[in-house]
């Protein structure tokens, strides 16, 4: 507990409904489940949907980059990595100038699919019931909270 922080003692803060991490986690379960019939129609998963998302911004990364981008360990990002280039989405190739990294680079199919991509985030906002003001706001929010959340390297 930070130092400045007061204890409060009462019933109300074990309640379910005043948990913020029950509110991000119930909500992340049906972001999720919004996702999925979406995902299926360009045949991704949502994890390898995020993978494309990061690709699309910026392709050839290392697999270290992408890794640090999504916050998944090699361990998970590697099968990751191998179901999209087994469907033809993605290459893994040894980087020339250091043969210990591993560059993902889109496929032409890969890169094609973007387009079909393109119209999820419709839906997405559609379905919130959100405006558009209101997603932005709302992400802005949940990434300072992630920001405040992660551990410093070095601190």
């Amino acid at each position: 507990m930070p130092r400045n922080a007061t204890p409060i003692s009462t019933p109300e803060l074990l309640k379910l409904d005043n948990q913020v991490c029950f509110a991000l986690y119930s909500a992340s379960l049906a972001m999720t489940k919004l996702y999925k019939p979406l995902l299926e129609t360009i045949g991704l998963t949502y994890p390898q949907y995020l993978v494309m998302l990061v690709l699309w911004e910026n392709d050839g990364l290392g697999v270290s980059d992408i890794g640090e981008r999504l916050t998944l360990d090699s361990g998970t990002l590697t099968p990751l990595l191998k179901r999209l280039e087994a469907s033809g989405l993605v290459a893994r190739l040894r980087d020339a100038s250091d043969e210990r990294r591993v560059r993902v680079t889109l496929t032409a199919q890969g890169r094609a699919l973007r387009a079909e991509a393109e119209k999820i985030p419709a839906c997405v906002l559609q379905s919130t019931q959100c405006t558009l003001p209101e997603l932005h706001a709302l992400t802005q929010q949940l990434s300072a909270l992630r920001e405040r959340l992660t551990p410093r390297r070095g601190a």
